[in-house]
Order: C-alpha cells, then sequence, then structure tokens
C-alpha cells in the first residue's frame, strides 16, 4: 500500500545510490556521525553502481586501487590496475563488513525530491520495482547517484545502421550470450572503453578494427604494482596502503600539473613511449597523436601493453577516420575504405545525467541548477542540505568522494552541536553579479562532459564558489577550512514539523 508526503518514512540522512561512493559514504557516516540514523536507495537490485551495471569482455578500473579504493579499507589483491569483477567484490566487501546492505532499499528509485524550510526536510518521491509510488522524508540528503543515464548510452547517428545485418552492440548493455569468436569486430571509440575491449576480444575474434575519428592520449602501466605488493609483506597492510595512497596521488598531481605548466614536453613523453611500445607497425603521429594537450581529456590507460601487444600481433588494429556511413557487411570510412564487420560495438561514450535525473524543488519552486553557483563542488546555492558527490575527472574518483564524504560529517557533527536543521550555500548577490562565471568542470573538452556542462551550476574564481578538481587543494578545503565560512549559512527550523514516522 502506497504512503503520502505526509506519512513518509522518515531518517536523519539519505544516501541515493549503492555504489563505490554511496557504499564509502555509509561507512563514514557509521564511524563519524554514529548518532544520526541514514537508509541508501538504489534503483537497481544490487549493490555495485558501475561496477555492477558494465559488463564487457575485460571491463576494468583506469585508475589504480590503492587510490580508487577507500581510504578507511586497503586494497590486498595483488593486482592494482583491478578488472572488474575484483572492484565489484571490493565494494560489496565492504559493504558486509561494515553492515550497510541493511540499510540498502533495492529497486527504489528517486523521482523527485521536494525541501520543506517549514519542517527542515526533503520528501522523496521514490518509484519502487512494482510501479508504486513511496514517499521518504530526511533532514539530510546525500547524492551519490553517479554521473551518467544507465538507461541510455551516448549514441550518435550513423547513416545506414538499419542496414547492416550483423551485431550491434553498445558496452552498457553487453549482451551475456554474445559470441565473437573467429568474428570480425569493429569498435567505434577512442576512449577508455574502446582500449579495454580491442585487446580483450582480438584473444578470440578474427580481427578487432578500432575505429577513431581522432586519436586519445595513452599512458602504460604494470597492473601490478611490485612495491606496493612487497611493502604489504613487510609491514601491516593499512600502513602499506597509506603510503602507495599518498606515492600515487602525489605522481597523479606532478603529472597533471606538467601536462598545465609544459604540455609539449609530456606529449612528447608519452609518445615517445607508444613508439617504443609499438614500433614501427603503427603510425603513431597519425593514430596515437591527438590535436589537443594531455589532460584536456582524460588520459587512457592501457595495462601491461595489453592493447599495444594486439596490434604487434596483427589481431587488432586502428582506423583513424570519419565515418561515412553503415552497410549490410559493414562500415565504410570517410576516405572510401570498407572495413567488414560481423559486429560493430559503439563505445561511443555515455549521457551524463545530473543527480540521477529526479526532479528538485525548494519550497515549492523548481530548482534550475544551471543558474545556481557551486559550493566547493560538492552543494549549490539556495538549495539547503543537499550534496553531490562528485569524484575526479583527473585521478581516481574516490578520493574526492572520501573527502566529500567527511566533510558532510564535519557539517552534520556542527549542525548537531549548534541545534541547526538547515544549512544553505548563499551567495552575496554583489559577488554573483560581478565574478567570472566558469564551467562545473573548467579546462576539460572531453565531449561527454561537454554536453553536460550547460546543465550544472557554474564555479567563479572566489572560494568557495569553486570546484577545484586538486586533491591536494581539495584537502585542506574539506578538513583544514571552518565549517561556518560565511556562505554556507545556517538556520534553525523556522517551525517545529509534525512527529514523522522513523524508519525501521
Amino acid at each position: 500500500m502506497n504512503n503520502t508526503p505526509e506519512t513518509a518514512i522518515h531518517t536523519d540522512v539519505i544516501i541515493v545510490g549503492a555504489g563505490l561512493s554511496g557504499i564509502g559514504s555509509a561507512v563514514h557516516l557509521q564511524k563519524n556521525c554514529p548518532n544520526r540514523d541514514y537508509i541508501i536507495i538504489e534503483r537497481r537490485d544490487a549493490i555495485g553502481g558501475t561496477w555492477d551495471l558494465f559488463k564487457y569482455p575485460g571491463i576494468r578500473s583506469d585508475s589504480d586501487m590503492h587510490t580508487l579504493g577507500y581510504n578507511f579499507k586497503p586494497w590486498r589483491a595483488e593486482k592494482a590496475i583491478a578488472d572488474g569483477p575484483a572492484i565489484w567484490n571490493y565494494v560489496n566487501e565492504t559493504a558486509d563488513e561494515y553492515g550497510i546492505r541493511d540499510q540498502i532499499r533495492f529497486g527504489h528509485k528517486l523521482i523527485a525530491s521536494s525541501w520543506s524550510t517549514e519542517s527542515a526536510s526533503w520528501v522523496l518521491t521514490v518509484e519502487i520495482a512494482n510501479g508504486e509510488t513511496q514517499y521518504f522524508s530526511c533532514n539530510f540528503l546525500l547524492m551519490c547517484s553517479g554521473y551518467y543515464n544507465y538507461d541510455a548510452g551516448h549514441q550518435p547517428e550513423f547513416k545506414g545502421r538499419d542496414d547492416f545485418q550483423g551485431i550491434w552492440v553498445h558496452p552498457q548493455f553487453w549482451p551475456d550470450d554474445l559470441d565473437y569468436a573467429g568474428k570480425k569486430v569493429v569498435v567505434i571509440g577512442s576512449g577508455a572503453t574502446a582500449m579495454t575491449l580491442v585487446p580483450n576480444m582480438s584473444q578470440c575474434a578474427e580481427k578487432v578494427t578500432m575505429v577513431q575519428r581522432s586519436p586519445t592520449y595513452v599512458v602504460s602501466r604494470p597492473s601490478v604494482d611490485r612495491v606496493a605488493n612487497f611493502l604489504r609483506a613487510i609491514m601491516p597492510s593499512s600502513w602499506a596502503y597509506g603510503l602507495i595512497r599518498l606515492r600515487n596521488t602525489l605522481w597523479q598531481q606532478l603529472i597533471y600539473n606538467q601536462t598545465r605548466t609544459n604540455p609539449d614536453r609530456v606529449a612528447q613523453k608519452l609518445l615517445e613511449d607508444v613508439k617504443k611500445a609499438v614500433g614501427d607497425i603503427v603510425d603513431v603521429k597519425k593514430h596515437f597523436t591527438p590535436t589537443y594537450n594531455p589532460w584536456d581529456q582524460r588520459l587512457c590507460l592501457v595495462p601491461d601493453d595489453d592493447l599495444f601487444t594486439a596490434l604487434r600481433t596483427g589481431k587488432a588494429e586502428v582506423v583513424t577516420d570519419t565515418i561515412s556511413h553503415i552497410d549490410a557487411t559493414g562500415l565504410v570510412t570517410g576516405s572510401g575504405d570498407h572495413i567488414d564487420a560481423d559486429i560493430i560495438v559503439s563505445a561511443t561514450g555515455i549521457e551524463l545525467l545530473n543527480l540521477g535525473g529526479a526532479d528538485f524543488k525548494v519550497d515549492g519552486k523548481p530548482v534550475n541548477f544551471a543558474e545556481e553557483w557551486t559550493y566547493k563542488g560538492v552543494m549549490c546555492s539556495n538549495v539547503p542540505n543537499m550534496v553531490q558527490t562528485f569524484g575526479y575527472i583527473n585521478a581516481s574518483w574516490t578520493l574526492r568522494a572520501d573527502l566529500t564524504a567527511e566533510w558532510v560529517c564535519r557539517v552534520l557533527d556542527h549542525m548537531e552541536e549548534f541545534g541547526f536543521k538547515q544549512a544553505t550555500p548563499r551567495i552575496p548577490e554583489l559577488l554573483a553579479r560581478s565574478m567570472e562565471k566558469r564551467y562545473w568542470i573548467h579546462d576539460f573538452s572531453a565531449g561527454y562532459m561537454q554536453r553536460m556542462m550547460p546543465k550544472l551550476p557554474r564555479q567563479g574564481t572566489q572560494m568557495p564558489w569553486v570546484n577545484p578538481q586538486n586533491y591536494r587543494k581539495d584537502k585542506k578545503m574539506f578538513r583544514g577550512s571552518a565549517i561556518s565560512d560565511g556562505a554556507l549559512i545556517f538556520t534553525s527550523c523556522h517551525a517545529e514539523a509534525e512527529p514523522l514516522k522513523k524508519a525501521s
């Protein structure tokens, strides 16, 4: 039987999403705010988010697990560049270790959320598995729903696609029974997914051809971190994990900073490494030399030279060209060449989706996020008691997810200590008129991100109205800065709400 907004099941905090960020946030909440009740609502029927959804061959991390892993749970597996099932196991193991699973409401999709200043609470409209509507309420909302659309991947229009008589696949919806042994496969794309698929599918396919409109920078790294494994053998795993995590974050920041200050030198080093790996069998200038600087778009990781090995064997090749059209038996490039295909994999990217696609209102007024400012890259101006977890585009996602969860706990503790019910970022009108507006993710040209930026809050040039995307700066901002900073306004409830039913 459906409840109503007036009889909404209430809890102190609701976390939306049971993926890597959501499970980690729940652990931080249990550790640092034990007096706060919480539940997690998850639209799917399993824990894991990305690592439960994607099933394509070779699915893996493109970051090392010493930084993609949680700061409170050491990664103990031998491979630092882990495959999807290993990461799924890690997230599920965390949930069971900390008793998180019992707090999750599976098959619950957030449709809308409405804030009431009078009751200092969010009321969430949730669609459950049988299509019925259920209502929940909370004082604080933590969005960990990721940043892409689970229902649709990015799919450009290809002339003649309907004429293709083979199998057309998008990696986000990989068929469990797809048999590509001995088949000719074309993978359209040049990002991390394409570079994962090509070497893995080439192991049993007759031939795999990666067709890219433009090249991407790639970097090869060993999947096994021998230093990390050695340190773990001679000292407690938590010590070894902390040391390697520190080393890797410093290294990531160093490389990224060099791409900002001396991009030509970094590009030259990346291309030299590719040339050494593939030799003369691939035209590196044509197929691996982008027109942009490193980290203007995300670098693609090639673990253990697997892509280069596949190219050297001849089981895989790269074609850099536009696509004229698709025909019955394959693909025709802009240059007029025909590439035979039994299977075409459209690894053309993801569609971003802000806050899971839910609608938001504050005191009955719809929130237009594009008209607001981001506060520290986690909250939105004029939207109370709601934090969005969004990791790094230039480092491991979980580094920022951990920092965000820690900061949320600081905010909740501050509110409890001083009796506040509402925390709302407020930007002075004069500053809002005079400060330069930038996209929420600044200086990143990847198409999937650019398509979404006009819909997200803007960032400025003055703290705290910025989204640094810099681990060193973020640590100072989230851990070292005062919670009460004059921009995050804390208030008490205007009127006491009626007693609400607690979640059981």
